[in-house]
């Protein structure tokens, strides 16, 4: 704090001046008000524009802007990331670079539609869909989409003025403009080209409740997987009379079997059990035989199971040993008998059949070109289970005979369940593959266009029979087991009985009876379940709608990223992370286990993606609008098209301007009405996919310029290709350059910031697209901010009613406070703990203290006539304490720059906190404010000025990244020269006025002095009170010189007689307390004995450790090093004595008072009181006084002792002790009435 009351002297300077003031004295702090003055500056004066126009030509700091989507309100986290944005973008203007900030709005996706489909109560099978009693086209519905997408804009306006993010929001790239979805075309062609896209029918996690395919970086955002308690069961699998045999023969048993055998294996997930077509065991696993009983009907069974899962089903209390018979069992015994008559391991159960659990649907596959060998093969040698579909496009062949066997698969456990595997390949990417390789059939359903399908539909029910091909129903469906549940929901989820009007009832839907449960029971009454219970297991979940995901085969598109995975992983060795942890971990790992990027999204508002297709599945990828114009004039020429709706819409080719491109409208369902021509005069159509949102923001980079159609093009890339500017361009707009593609001038990023959350959505876009059509890192720096979390840690949610409001937080405290506190408060990659009360200290102790600096320093110059034009660096006679805050400020500019540079804001924002609290005000300000006083401009009293008006206007422009409101609004008190201090330059540092000897002495003394006045806390001993000694074992030479050069400092500051040194620790006992939970990893099982000698240490060792920061030995014929952070050195209080330490540094204070000292303080207690009641008496600071005091033993003693000093301080005459009806003035254990009398 700034230790002193500005008021005192307010009258006595308004009589000393009347000159008008050079330095503005405001009434108050009051950042809200300025918040807003500063605001208008600066849209009147256009600061932000300037900020870039002036610095044209200067270097580019190249910054992208993640885009944020318009259709939600900002929250509090947003404030942290702009902030952190802002930050660097200002500092790296004022180191002069010029930094282009271009706002962005991210308008596709999941989070648009499905709002839009809550507001208008419809559901996605409702668009477009003419037989709902909901319809909607397609055309309103992506209208109304382009219309919410924008609704909270001018929220977010708001926040980005509010909050002084200097950003461009005039013109902002906006993904679903057409120009930005013709870079995205452009850039798809380019990998398209590079063999980087293609088409795969494979095993996807799929959302129901949002309609479409997920991407594997999506169902990788944070907090998509869930604890789930599901039903599960453990089912039994009868094997045929003739595979037991056959097994029997292997484990030399009998043929005949004790109880019906049966292999078990335990599934999560019991609603794709009617999809079973196979059972996995582990070829290194040991498998049992065991004979028992099915413990719901008590039924004889002999079943197989993995050995070391037995103990999970049956308790040892039941196993029989002595080879004797099972006793009976019956339902509710406390255990199940049995007993173990026979080991195998896996690979002995290759091979085997069992029965098909549950007869609804035999397997099918479809033959032809694309089908597997063994397919085909099968259906040659069995013609009469070929069969077409209704339309006779397709050939199908029933395959029962080729399912349901077991198969080997390295990736079989016995973490949990039997040790066999249900596999079912339609619902499961491992199972279709092990399935596959073994030449298991799938268990398909036909729909009615002829398309194999799972059982479960894309809504999450089973389908109907009236939905499936009547041929594949006669050859291949149980009409009456299927059609028991055919059209019932998987998970109630899913069900619209829990879905009213859109809105997942959670509750409910938890609440009621699943498909889970009712299979389950019935399986039990079948006598086909040995064990059914609840379970806790992690399953993924939409990262939109939180409802669980299914896997599920797809026809998409991929982009084949693994190929570039190496090159990914190369490159992200040259990203400067933070925290580094970041990119070596969670990115880096990603990366290293990198699956290829699925595309397609079949929903309605989004980029379409840009291949035409025709029936023999011959590809367009089609990569401009121009390339799209002249393929609908071959179509149109063709008589596949009537006419070009381009055309008809006036769209002129090569007219990059907004109002051509605005004429047409590259979405559903316009792009969906072309048809294009192939070479044979063929029609192609559209393939149906959106592509995925990430891909759009990820394409930001290029497509906020239209590139490579418009934007600069990077000059050393061009110049290598020996092309010109137009040469190139052309090559580049038509996709026909060579070798890879020049990127544009403005690239990669120099810096990004956003949260943890797009580690793997923009973050891996970005880098992706980068590396794959350019060959380079989409950004050299790169901040991942953690969650903005509430006081108690709790993540915030509008549900628990935690969220805190940013624009509430900035009209309470203005921006700046809340700016500086989220950013100072913890790392940004932390999670942040945002309390409102932080906010406020903060505002009171770091705004507070600079604004009361800058107001001390005001007043006086306006008294004294101050000239800061006539400010000079400080000069080598100036005091020595002059020369040390000018040391620190350039020490602090170095430091600044230093983490600023190295993109930590937490560490450079603490250091100019630590110098105007701790340096700057605390202490120089402290110590030297009366010098200010005098009347005469003397050389010690311009040197002052000059000084603290130096280390103000430098501070000012440090604090402009961080706080520009309040940065720029003490600029301008200052004087500053430029309109705002956001035109005005960074500081550097001058190395030639760093004295690190200087600052090592003051540091002493502040460190030292700190300490000592906690120690008076401590025992409630005031400063006022004087105290003999203060003692310090200095560590060595250059410690105690140190101190010795600042000891008359400390001794004033902290009121003491004497400071002294004592040899080594004299007469200080010290111990050593380990820090077992750090030095239990570094030492194991030695961590006892190690603090056993660490508790052994004598006084000169612990000495020795504080001197050279460790402590060795050995143990064992072990060396052992023990270092300074891994333990804490206390040291014991003595009688008379409080001790302190701190690192290397200790300090004991002497606390026992003579009466000597008593009396001295009782004397600086008058002092206190006397001059407090000259202050309220209105007396000027120069007129004289009478003192009169009431008669006090305590009193008495003190004005005989010290009356002399008290009469100087107060300005008294003359000091009487005497009963008198003067102040009754309050003592901590008495009251005194004291008069004063002016003279």
């Amino acid at each position: 704090m700034l230790f002193v009351s500005l008021h005192v002297f307010r009258k006595q300077a308004k009589q000393l001046y009347s000159m008008a003031k050079k330095f503005a004295e405001h009434k108050g702090l009051d950042l809200v008000s300025t918040n807003q003055e500063v605001l208008k500056e600066w849209e009147k004066k256009d600061i932000f524009h300037k900020s870039i126009d002036e610095r044209e030509g200067e270097p580019q700091f190249i910054f992208f802007e993640g885009p944020p989507s318009a259709n939600g309100h900002p929250g509090i986290h947003h404030v942290l990331a702009r902030s952190i944005k802002d930050t660097f973008n200002r500092y790296k203007t004022m180191q002069g670079f010029q930094v282009h900030r271009k706002a962005g709005w991210d308008t596709h996706g999941l989070p648009v539609e499905l709002g839009v489909e809550k507001e208008l109560g419809i559901t996605k099978k409702d668009i477009d869909n003419h037989a709902s009693d909901k319809y909607i086209s397609t055309e309103e519905y992506n209208h109304k989409c382009r219309e919410n997408v924008m609704k909270f804009t001018a929220e977010w306006q708001q926040l980005t003025e509010q909050m002084g993010y200097f950003v461009d929001m005039e013109h902002p790239y906006i993904t679903y403009d057409n120009k930005y979805i013709e870079t995205l075309w452009w850039l798809l062609k380019q990998l398209y080209n590079k063999g980087l896209l293609y088409k795969g029918y494979t095993i996807q996690p799929y959302s129901p409740g949002a309609g479409t395919g997920l991407s594997s970086h999506e169902l990788n955002q944070p907090g998509c997987y869930r604890d789930v308690k599901d039903t599960t069961v453990t089912a039994q699998f009868t094997i045929p009379t003739e595979d037991w045999k056959a097994l029997a023969d292997k484990a030399n048993l009998p043929k005949e079997t004790w109880g019906k055998p049966c292999f078990v294996a335990w599934t999560t997930t019991p609603w794709t059990l009617p999809s079973n077509v196979a059972l996995c065991v582990g070829p290194k696993i040991e498998y049992v035989i065991v004979e028992t009983y099915n413990p719901y009907d008590a039924e004889k069974l002999t079943l197989i199971m993995a050995a070391s899962r037995v103990a999970a089903y049956l308790k040892s209390e039941g196993e029989i040993t002595d080879g004797g018979e099972l006793p009976a069992y019956e339902r509710g015994d406390k255990y199940v008998p049995y007993r173990i008559v026979g080991r195998l391991m896996g690979t002995a159960l290759e091979g085997l059949h069992y029965q098909q659990l549950m007869p609804w649907v035999k397997p099918v596959e479809q033959t032809g070109d694309y089908a597997p060998k063994f397919v085909n093969d099968y259906a040659a040698a069995h013609p009469e289970k070929v069969f077409a579909s209704e339309d006779g496009r397709d050939k199908f062949v029933e395959m029962e005979s080729e399912a349901f066997r077991i198969i080997l698969g390295d990736y079989v456990t016995t973490e949990d369940g039997t040790g066999i595997v249900h596999i079912a390949p339609t619902f499961g990417a491992d199972d279709a593959k092990v399935a596959k390789d073994a030449n298991i059939p799938a268990l398909y359903l036909i729909s009615k266009k002829g398309q194999t399908r799972p059982m479960v539909d894309l809504q999450g029910k089973y389908y109907t029979i009236d939905e499936l091909d009547q041929n594949f129903v006669k050859a291949c469906v149980n009409v009456e087991a299927y059609g028991h549940h055919a059209g019932d929901y998987v998970k109630n989820s899913y069900d619209p009985r829990f879905n009213p009007d859109g809105v997942w009832d959670k509750k409910a839907s938890e609440k009621a009876e699943d498909l889970n449960i009712v299979l389950c029971m019935e399986m039990k009454q079948d006598g086909t379940a040995f064990n059914i219970q609840k379970h806790v297991h992690n399953y993924p979940h939409c990262w939109r709608t939180d409802k669980p995901i299914l896997y599920y085969p797809l026809d998409s598109w991929f982009i084949k990223d693994t190929a570039r995975k190496e090159r990914m992983v190369e490159l992200n060795k040259t990203i400067h992370w933070q925290p580094e942890s970041t990119g070596t971990g969670r990115f880096g790992n990603w990366l290293e286990n990198l699956n290829d990027w699925n595309l397609s999204r079949s929903r309605f508002w989004g980029t379409p993606l840009p291949i035409w297709r025709d029936e023999n599945r011959g590809e367009k990828c089609i990569g401009s609008v121009e390339e799209l114009y002249n393929e609908i004039e071959k179509a149109v020429a063709a008589g596949i098209m009537a006419k070009n709706p381009l055309k008809e819409a006036g769209f002129v080719v090569g007219d990059f301007s907004q109002e051509n491109y605005d004429k047409i409208d590259l979405h559903r369902p316009y792009v969906d009405d072309i048809v294009l021509v192939n070479d044979e005069g063929k029609p192609m159509h559209r393939e149906s996919d959106l592509i995925d949102v990430w891909f759009d923001s990820g394409s930001m980079p290029y497509a906020q310029l239209h590139y490579p159609f418009e934007g600069e093009i990077n000059a050393e890339g061009l110049k290598a290709t020996g092309k010109t500017e137009a040469e190139y361009r052309d090559q580049l707009v038509h996709s026909c350059y060579e070798g890879v593609a020049v990127p544009p001038a403005f690239f990669p990023a120099d810096f990004i910031n956003e949260g943890v959350d797009q580690t793997r959505g923009w973050f891996f876009t970005l880098h992706a697209i980068a590396t794959m059509v350019f060959d380079s890192v989409a950004f050299k720096n790169v901040i991942s901010t953690g969650l903005v979390l509430d006081a108690k840690g709790n993540k915030m949610s509008k549900h628990v009613g935690n969220v805190t409001n940013p624009f509430e937080m900035m009209d309470k405290y203005g921006a700046d406070p809340v700016r500086f506190y989220m950013m100072t408060n913890s790392e940004p990659w932390d999670n942040l703990k945002f309390d409102p009360e932080g906010v406020d200290e903060c505002r009171r102790k770091f705004f507070g203290t600079l604004y009361n600096t800058y107001s001390f320093f005001a007043l006086y110059a306006n008294v004294d006539g101050y000239d800061a034009t006539t400010c000079e660096s400080v000069k080598a006679e100036a005091p020595e304490i002059d020369r040390w805050i000018i040391s620190k400020l350039n020490s602090l500019i170095k430091g600044v720059t230093t983490e600023l540079e190295n993109f930590d804001p937490t560490r450079a924002g603490r250091l100019i906190d630590s110098f105007v609290n701790n340096d700057l005000s605390n202490w120089y300000v402290r110590l030297n404010r009366k010098r200010f006083w005098g009347k005469e401009m003397s050389a010690d009293k311009k040197s002052a000025y000059d000084t603290l008006y130096t280390c103000l206007m430098t501070v000012a422009r440090l604090l402009a990244p961080f706080a520009p409101f309040y940065a720029d609004q003490l600029y301008s008190d200052l004087g500053g020269k430029l309109e705002s201090i956001h035109l005005d330059r960074w500081p550097v540092a001058n190395e030639s006025v760093i004295d690190a000897d200087l600052e090592a002495r003051m540091d002493m003394a502040q460190r030292i002095t700190s300490m000592v006045l906690a120690l008076r806390r401590k025992v409630n001993i005031k400063v006022r009170q004087p105290l003999a000694q203060i003692m310090v074992p200095a560590i060595d030479a250059t410690q105690k010189k140190h101190i010795e050069a600042v000891a008359d400092l400390i001794k004033h500051e902290v009121n003491v007689k004497d400071l002294t040194f004592v040899e080594g620790q004299g007469i200080l006992v010290k111990k050593v307390k380990c820090n077992f939970r750090v030095m239990g990893k570094k030492f194991g099982k030695l961590m006892k004995q190690v603090a056993a000698r660490m508790d052994a240490l004598s006084q000169d060792e612990i000495a020795a450790l504080e001197a050279t920061g460790e402590f060795n030995f050995d143990l064992e014929g072990q060396p052992i090093k023990v270092e300074a952070a891994d333990v804490e050195i206390i040291s014991e209080d003595i009688p008379g004595w409080l001790v302190s330490n701190e690192g290397n540094l200790t300090v004991a204070l002497e606390v026992e008072l003579t009466e000597d000292l008593r009396r001295e303080g009782m004397a600086r207690e008058l002092i206190n009181r006397i001059q407090n009641l000259r202050k309220e008496t209105g007396l000027e600071i120069t007129d004289r006084i009478s003192v009169v005091i009431e008669p006090h033993k305590e009193a008495e003693a003190a004005v005989s002792s010290f009356g002399e000093l008290i009469k100087t301080q107060v300005l008294a005459n003359d000091i009487t002790l005497a009963e008198n009806n003067g102040t009754d003035v309050e003592f901590d254990e008495f009251s005194l009435h004291i008069e004063i009398r002016k003279d």
